[in-house]
C-alpha cells in the first residue's frame, strides 16, 4: 500500500473519493474534507497573514511573488519523517496551494527514499477529469474511470434540465473582493451548465481582474461572490467593501435581490469531485423554482 501525502485540498478529496483515504499519511493545512482527514499530520502552512482584509492578503501575496518567494512553506523534516511514496501537488496556481516548485525544493536532496511526485494542472473541467485519472493511475487503482463517469453523469443530468429552461440569466462570479477579480478556469463552464450566461472570465484561463466600470457596464442579472479560500462567514464579513461602493447600488442584481454568497473554499475553488455540488449550488441560485439540492445555508446564502 503506497504512503500518500497530499499537499492540495482537491487532491485529498480525489484520493478519498477513489477509496484510498487509508493510504494518506499527511496533508496540507487546507485539507479538511472529508472531516476524517483532519487527523493527519499537517505538512504545509502560509507564509503570509491570511487573517487580514482582502486587500491586505492581495498585497502580501503580490509582494511575496514579486520578491520570488513562495506564499507557502513546506515542513521538510515532517515530510521526510512521514516517508511518503507519493506526493501530490499542483502547477495550476502558486497562490492557491503549494506548488511543484515548493515540493521539488523540499525533496531535492532526498536520495534513495525520494517519493514520486504527482503534479495536477486543473485549468478546466476536462483537466479535472484528467487529474482524477492521473491520481488513480499513480495509486494503481482502477476506480478513476468509474468515478469520473459518475461525476459527469450527475453534471449531465443538471445541464440537460437547465438547457430546456427559457430563462438564461447573465452571471458575474466574483472570485476576489478587493481588488475585484472574476472567476475563470472551470467556473465559466459551470455557469453555462447551470443554465446561465457567464459574463466575465474564460474557461481554461486564469481568473481575470475586473474593474467596477466593467461590472456596471455589463450589469449582470445575478452576482455570485465566492472568494478563493473564504467560507461563507468570512465572505460575509468582507462584503461591506463591495456594498459601500456607490456603484454597487446601481447593479440590477442588487436591486432585484439576486446577489448570493457561496462557499468558495469548500466548493468552487477546489477542482475535485465536489465541483458537482458546486454546479448544484449554481443551478439552485439561477433557477430556484426548478432545482432543489438542499445547499442553502451551508453552500450558499442570499445577501440580505
Amino acid at each position: 500500500m503506497p504512503r500518500i501525502v497530499s499537499l492540495i485540498a482537491s487532491a485529498t478529496e480525489i484520493v478519498c473519493a477513489l477509496g484510498f483515504e487509508h493510504a494518506l499519511v499527511g496533508r496540507s493545512h487546507e485539507c479538511d474534507y472529508p472531516e476524517t482527514v483532519k487527523r493527519l499530520p499537517v505538512c504545509t502552512g502560509p507564509r503570509i497573514d491570511v487573517g487580514g482584509s482582502s486587500a491586505d492578503i492581495d498585497r502580501h501575496v503580490k509582494e511575496s511573488l514579486r520578491d520570488g518567494l513562495s506564499v507557502y512553506h513546506v515542513d521538510v523534516e515532517k515530510l521526510r519523517a512521514l516517508r511518503p511514496d507519493i506526493l501530490i501537488t499542483q502547477t495550476q496556481c502558486e497562490v492557491c496551494a503549494v506548488s511543484l516548485r515548493d515540493v521539488e525544493a523540499a525533496t531535492y536532496d532526498w536520495l534513495e527514499s525520494r517519493p514520486r511526485i504527482v503534479s495536477l494542472a486543473p485549468n478546466n473541467l476536462a483537466d479535472v477529469w484528467d487529474d482524477i485519472h492521473r491520481v488513480a493511475k499513480a495509486l494503481d487503482g482502477s476506480a478513476g474511470l468509474g468515478l469520473v463517469s459518475r461525476l459527469q453523469a450527475r453534471m449531465h443530468t443538471i445541464a440537460a434540465k437547465a438547457k430546456r429552461l427559457p430563462e438564461r440569466p447573465t452571471v458575474a462570479c466574483i472570485e476576489w473582493i478587493d481588488p475585484l477579480m472574476a472567476a475563470g478556469n472551470w467556473m465559466p463552464e459551470l455557469v453555462e451548465l447551470a443554465g446561465g450566461v457567464n459574463l466575465f472570465g474564460e474557461a481554461g484561463k486564469h481568473s481575470p481582474w475586473m474593474t467596477w466600470e466593467q461590472l456596471t457596464a455589463r450589469d449582470p442579472d445575478v452576482v455570485v461572490v465566492l472568494p478563493c479560500g473564504f467560507d461563507l462567514e468570512r465572505t460575509r464579513s468582507d462584503m461591506p467593501v463591495l456594498t459601500r461602493k456607490p456603484e454597487w447600488r446601481t447593479l440590477q442584481a442588487v436591486r432585484e435581490g439576486r446577489v448570493f454568497l457561496a462557499d468558495g473554499n469548500q466548493f468552487f475553488n477546489r477542482p475535485g469531485p465536489r465541483l458537482v455540488e458546486s454546479l448544484e449550488i449554481l443551478a439552485e441560485l439561477l433557477h430556484p423554482g426548478v432545482f432543489h439540492f438542499g445547499h442553502e445555508g451551508t453552500g450558499w446564502q442570499r445577501l440580505d
